[in-house]
């Protein structure tokens, strides 16, 4: 007999075959997308155990592809992914790294160069049945997850710069469900990681935008 696990059952939509290494690796590549904040010329992934080992087979390098891309977990497209890319203009390339025992057995580095030149380090890891984090932009530790509405704000550490961010969402009618702090160190660069209840208005991330210590506003819907 087969064992068959609960995500088998009750699993995300996606094309397949293995939650944990198409639909969580898209949607890495996704939130990735998201952050940088538009469309990509370049992006390596280097990839850590378990995906270091198979992602050829399970479509992970498809999966990854297609969430740069900006496709969702059901769209038929991610397998002809290369192809897609090609045709966008996106360079892609892929490494593995199979000795680094210090890392959760999915996890993808993911350096993308943006069209106008920025370059990201973001690492994620599929942690079972669709579900990811997020644990480093660029030099900061983090802990996002892709679950609902998160709104990123890339801020200097400095103080005025949490109180107006609060003062925006709250003069915006938006509730705050839950909210983390990450810094690289004291007064150097740092991120309000904020899950909300409903999506922001274009108005409220410009308003944002205005402070003189906010250098970068993310929402981040998948």
């Amino acid at each position: 007999m087969t064992d068959i696990s609960v995500f088998d059952v009750i699993g995300p939509n996606m094309i397949g075959p293995s939650s944990s290494h198409t639909a969580g690796a898209l949607k890495i590549a996704l939130m990735a997308r998201h952050i940088i904040g538009g469309p990509v010329k370049k992006v390596h992934f280097r990839l850590y155990g378990s995906f270091a080992r198979t992602y050829s087979g399970h479509g992970t390098d498809r999966a990854l592809i297609a969430g740069m891309l900006g496709y969702d977990t059901e769209d038929k497209r991610i397998r002809d992914a290369y192809r897609y890319a090609e045709e966008a203009g996106l360079e892609v390339e892929f490494s593995t790294n199979t000795t680094n025992q210090d890392v959760h057995p999915n996890t993808v580095k993911i350096i993308a160069t943006a069209e106008d030149g920025r370059v990201h380090t973001i690492v994620g890891e599929s942690v079972g049945g669709g579900e990811v984090v997020l644990r480093k932009l660029d030099d900061v530790a983090v802990n996002i997850e892709g679950a609902g509405t998160t709104l990123l704000v890339k801020h200097i550490d400095k103080p005025g710069a949490l109180a107006y961010i609060a003062t925006c969402i709250s003069q915006w009618g938006i509730n705050i469900a839950a909210l983390r702090m990450h810094r690289e160190a004291r007064g150097e660069t740092a991120y309000a990681e904020m899950t909300i209840d409903t999506p922001a208005p274009e108005s409220l991330l410009n308003a944002l935008k205005e402070h003189p210590l906010i250098t970068d506003v993310t929402q981040i819907t998948v």
